[in-house]
């Protein structure tokens, strides 16, 4: 006769439980399965069954409502929100309305946009943050004008090629002013 005092099963049977988990939709068995993102959890019977969950359930934030603010499109109140590529600020009367506030911090940063110059247009370059926080330079008219550098600008014609601008680099022996041009070779150190 068994003694009562020890469990039925061991803790790593029960860790084996959840290896052999079923599919909540037809009932086949759940294995883990790769992509290019990554690892995930999916149906055996795949294309007959698409059922997927990812291995990593990440806490969902409920939205945080801003008192006092306001949406400018629909005057509903305005909310901290958790999206696709982290927290942005939107309105708390989505799906009705789509306003999401612009705080990507973009910021003029005195240059003309060379690409736009040539063609006889005025826009300026703008600072901007992608979205893993990597700084980046572009035209204001973007879509419609595509022009992007990756170091600050610097206003200066290039005295090689004369290109209208001049770009500002960090290197090992210290700051650079480098013409963005890649057949270009011009450089010199800052002073």
């Amino acid at each position: 006769m068994p003694n009562s005092d020890k469990p039925l099963f061991s803790q790593h049977e029960h860790a084996l439980e959840k290896a052999y988990e079923v599919c909540p939709e037809c009932g086949s068995e759940i294995v883990i399965k790769n992509s290019k993102s990554g690892k995930f959890f999916g149906c055996a019977s795949y294309p007959a069954c698409e059922f997927t969950r990812p291995v990593v359930e990440h806490e969902r934030l409920e939205d945080k409502v801003l008192a006092g603010t306001e949406c400018p499109e629909c005057q509903h109140e305005l909310a901290v929100k958790q999206g696709r590529y982290g927290m942005f600020i939107g309105c708390s009367n989505y799906p009705q309305c789509h306003h999401i506030e612009d705080t990507s911090g973009q910021e003029d940063v005195g240059v003309a946009c060379p690409q736009c110059q040539k063609k006889g247009k005025q826009a300026e370059l703008t600072e901007r943050t992608n979205r893993y926080g990597k700084t980046f330079y572009s035209c204001e008219q973007y879509p419609k004008c595509k022009y992007v550098l990756n170091y600050p600008p610097v206003a200066e014609k290039c005295p090689q090629c004369q290109w209208p601008i001049l770009v500002k680099r960090k290197m090992a022996s210290g700051n650079v002013i480098i013409c963005p041009e890649k057949k270009c070779t011009y450089k010199r150190k800052e002073i």
